[in-house]
């Protein structure tokens, strides 16, 4: 699977930042920028996973996204991007006093592969800020983005507890071989950089 460009990801930056400020900003601006335009880059028609994380004063405002490729990466990126702002059922919708403020993020993920190792050997094929994880377990499931890991300081076994706990499921799950576990990488792309 082709990377992104560091142009490529700006426009990926650019256009979750234009769909989030089209459906939040009630003012009309006489100034406000247009689209990107991402005809003009074959990447954004390919089918890929991405998410859109937002924080504000360093703190998580909403993260949304697709796991998997199910649709055109333009289309994924803006429909995450307003999901992240205002239908992440962890927070209230992003109001349009807050937008100055909002920090984005865009992760562009590999398809997601099932580990298919022990439960017992899992801790030691997971890189910590390489591999992000997705633990589905008794109908439930969980993902956790590769950069969550680093940004917390966890080690493998920490992420697999904290991926389970998202997943809503026993914080143990990971070591049972009956739990599928997949990972996938992601490439980020944030305004922090």
């Amino acid at each position: 699977m082709r990377l992104l460009t560091d142009e490529e990801g700006k426009i990926a930056l650019a256009a979750a930042k234009f769909a989030v400020y089209d459906k939040v900003a009630k003012t009309v601006n006489t100034e406000k920028a247009a689209p990107p335009d991402i005809s003009d880059y074959e990447i954004f028609n390919e089918k890929r996973g991405v998410f859109v994380t937002l924080t504000e004063d360093g703190e998580l405002r909403g993260c949304i996204g697709y796991p998997y490729p199910v649709l055109p990466l333009g289309e994924a990126l803006h429909d995450a991007a307003v999901s992240a702002a205002v239908r992440d059922p962890r927070f209230m919708p992003v109001r349009e006093d807050e937008l100055a403020a909002i920090e984005f993020e865009v992760t562009i993920l590999t398809p997601p592969e099932l580990l298919t190792c022990s439960a017992a050997e899992r801790p030691k094929n997971i890189e910590v800020g390489r591999h992000g994880l997705i633990i589905k377990d008794r109908g439930m499931s969980g993902l956790l983005l590769p950069q969550v890991a680093t940004e917390y300081g966890w080690d493998a076994e920490e992420f697999l507890m904290h991926t389970c706990i998202k997943a809503g499921t026993d914080r143990d799950a990971w070591k049972r071989d009956d739990t599928a576990l997949y990972t996938f990488e992601g490439q980020i792309f944030s305004e922090r950089q």
